[in-house]
């Protein structure tokens, strides 16, 4: 007979809901946040009271010894012995519902989910406004099972409330209260199990989990990797969310994980702490050391399991220690990245962080040094695309160049890396392999971002302006319409004039040019022979500047008169001679890049004070830093809104106006602080409201 993985279990919703506070049963987010949308909560919830079948549970034991604790935590009075595979977001509905505790959203907003029910007609709803309003509704049932009021009274009051409205039966008044019971009983409802046994491991749980889950939810490693925290060291986990959901919004309390380059996600920055801690990039791998398991016996070890995440534990303080994070940022800023935008891979962000803290900590690195290392590192890791592919096994790869290194060898570990440096951006790389990685219209290529953090990094001005293309990518500023890359072969000639009317032949990288936004409206769809002339003329450049710029941007001294494919071939390849230059730059121990100070850089935004006094919009109207009519977008890309500014200083979003920036943030759900949410149109480009405020209260 076959070996069964599984034993059946019948539990009763109250029993479910204690053994949660209890701490015996894990709710983490082994799927995914809670990602139910209230109506499915209040369905679920309806086909309970109506005696439906609402599906099973599928738990699995850990393997944690009886009695056995949280690491780090003293309040808890043990690690949980059953973990919710799937029927999570079922079950973090009732809990959710039943206690009135807050769920945590996937963008980390915390919210209530709560639901009204109407005993007359045995009708759930999702509360709102007018449902708090309406007697015949009880509005937030969460409080039939709060022993601190007790039901009998929360009856009685609702009973009360609605006699207010209308004078209520006896046999009426005995309806409303056998509805409000039955739904209190709801806390006997039987929700059938299966519970996997703790004997098999994650990869026969993912794959049952993937035969029987409807929905179709793959689970991958760092799942059963937060999973485990969760169930041994919640306060581990926490400190991961926590420090992601900071990282998204600017802090104007004091130093925060906020920055311009990465939110992170809890998986990601586990990947990090693995590679610090356990020195391993293979997330199988650190699953079997974090459960203890022998991997001579396959016996799980309760004292292995510890000394694991023991590690663990340390390796994360360094992970999520703010000196460390916001040092490491340095080195994309040193090596010309200057913003989110201008990173093709986050994967290649977290691993040079890891290596970033094994230099720090391990190797004890000093910083000037390690700065330049890991600048050169993260250059060609995102250039070639290093952690694009069996990310895995090439960051095992590049952990095992550190194996045979003693601690505290800081030489060794500055020339293992600079080693796989040379080795990669070889002469052949340079002359062949990114010229033709620069044949091609993607915005997000890597090479394109290389050769942009190379402007960057050589001080270059904008074509035809005396503006540093670093200042106008400051992305404390944001300015969209600033500065964006333009075409040299207009997109109306090539099609009109050339007959080349495909987008991926028009937005070719080397067609494009960094110019001011005025500017490339003033070229429209003139011939290059035509508007350079013009344009040279009108600028009036310095000979020996205008010399600089043509080697910067990459453009033949007579390229207007050259045919467009000659012209593409040759700015390839003078383009990736740009790179290499400031690349060379990078091994260059003077080298120190010089940034103007931005209307607000990463540390301003995170220890800025609020305005001395309260700015309304209409004052910026008054002082003619806005206009009627400017229009605003959200500086926050998961937000696609529009909105405009009134005559009045007010926002009108969809047809609704609103006194302030705040106020319409909020109406788009973003529940932040609008002058930093909103990005106003200005002649300079899209810059914040707040940075619109600071430099009124300035002039005041």
């Amino acid at each position: 007979m076959a070996t069964v993985l599984f034993k059946d279990t019948t539990h009763q919703v109250a029993d479910l809901i204690t053994d949660i506070r209890r701490g015996e049963i894990a709710l983490p987010d082994l799927q995914r946040p809670y990602v139910w949308e209230p109506a499915k909560a209040r369905e679920l919830f309806d086909s309970m009271y109506k005696g439906f079948p609402v599906g099973y549970l599928l738990f699995w034991e850990t393997g944690v010894e009886p009695g056995a604790r949280q690491i780090g935590e003293g309040t808890k009075p043990e690690a949980a012995r059953r973990l919710i595979v799937d029927g999570q977001q079922r079950l973090t509905s009732l809990f959710a519902v039943m206690t009135g505790t807050p769920v945590l959203r996937e963008d980390y907003r915390s919210t209530r989910i709560r639901l009204a029910f109407r005993p007359f007609d045995a009708t759930f709803a999702v509360t709102d406004a007018a449902i708090e309003k309406d007697p015949e509704y009880l509005p937030d049932i969460s409080v039939l099972w709060d022993t601190a009021t007790g039901r009998r009274k929360v009856i009685r009051d609702f009973l009360a409330r609605l006699n207010d409205k209308r004078p209520l039966a006896e046999d009426e008044e005995d309806q409303i209260q056998d509805a409000l019971d039955r739904l209190h009983d709801l806390e006997s409802y039987p929700f059938k199990g299966v519970v996997l046994s703790a004997d098999i491991d994650e990869e026969q749980v993912a794959e049952i989990f993937v035969r029987i889950n409807s929905e179709g939810v793959k689970l991958d490693q760092a799942d059963f990797i937060l999973t485990l925290t969760s169930v041994f060291w919640e306060e581990g986990r926490r400190a991961l969310e926590d420090f992601c959901r900071k990282s998204r919004v600017p802090s104007v309390q004091g130093a925060s994980p906020f920055n311009w380059y990465i939110r992170p996600k809890p998986p990601q920055l586990l990947r990090v702490v693995a590679a610090v801690g356990l020195d391993s990039a293979v997330l199988k791998q650190v699953y079997a050391a974090l459960r203890g398991r022998d991997t001579t016996t396959g016996k799980l070890s309760p004292a292995r399991r510890e000394e694991r995440f023991a590690r663990m534990q340390q390796a994360q303080q360094h992970v999520l220690d703010l000196k460390h994070w916001h040092e490491f940022f340095l080195c994309l800023e040193h090596a010309g990245f200057r913003g989110e935008k201008m990173i093709s891979s986050q994967n290649t962000l977290l691993y040079s962080y890891a290596l970033w803290l094994i230099g720090r900590v391990h190797y004890a690195v000093p910083i000037d040094q390690l700065l330049s290392t890991i600048a050169r590192w993260f250059f060609m890791a995102q250039l070639t695309g290093r952690y694009s592919g069996s990310v895995e096994t090439q960051m095992e790869q590049d952990l095992a160049l550190l194996r045979d290194l003693t601690p505290g060898d800081t030489h060794g570990f500055t020339a293992a890396l600079d080693r796989v440096v040379r080795e990669t951006l070889t002469s052949d790389f340079w002359s062949i392999t990114l010229p033709n990685a620069l044949n091609s219209s993607a915005a997000k290529s890597p090479a394109l971002l290389a050769y942009i953090a190379a402007l960057n990094i050589l001080d270059a001005d904008v074509l035809l302006s005396t503006t540093k293309v670093r200042t106008r990518l400051d992305p404390a500023v944001l300015a969209r319409k600033g500065v964006e890359r333009h075409h040299l072969f207009p997109r109306k000639y090539l099609q009109k004039a050339l007959g080349i009317t495909t987008t991926a032949r028009i937005n070719q990288i080397a067609n494009m040019a960094l110019l001011e936004w005025s500017d490339n409206i003033a070229i429209s769809d003139q011939a290059p022979t035509q508007y350079w002339p013009a344009q040279l003329a009108a600028k009036r450049m310095p000979t020996d500047v205008l010399a600089r710029q043509r080697y910067l941007h990459a453009l033949p001294d007579d390229w207007p008169s050259m045919g467009y494919e000659s012209l593409l071939s040759a700015r390839r390849t003078l383009m990736a001679q740009v790179v290499r230059d400031a690349f060379s730059q990078l091994e260059n121990a003077s080298y120190h890049p010089v940034y103007q100070m931005p209307t607000l850089v990463p540390e301003q935004r995170s220890t800025s004070r609020a305005p001395s006094r309260r700015v309304k919009l209409s004052e910026l109207l008054d002082a003619g830093l806005i206009n009627a009519g400017t229009v605003l977008t959200p500086a926050w890309e998961e937000y696609d809104h529009i909105a405009v500014v009134d005559d009045q200083g007010r926002i009108v979003l969809d047809g609704q106006a609103h006194d302030t920036p705040s106020g319409a943030a909020n109406a788009v759900g973003a529940g932040a602080n609008g002058w930093t949410f909103w990005l106003a149109d200005t002649p300079e480009g899209q810059v914040s409201l707040d940075a619109l405020r600071a430099s009124l209260s300035e002039e005041s």
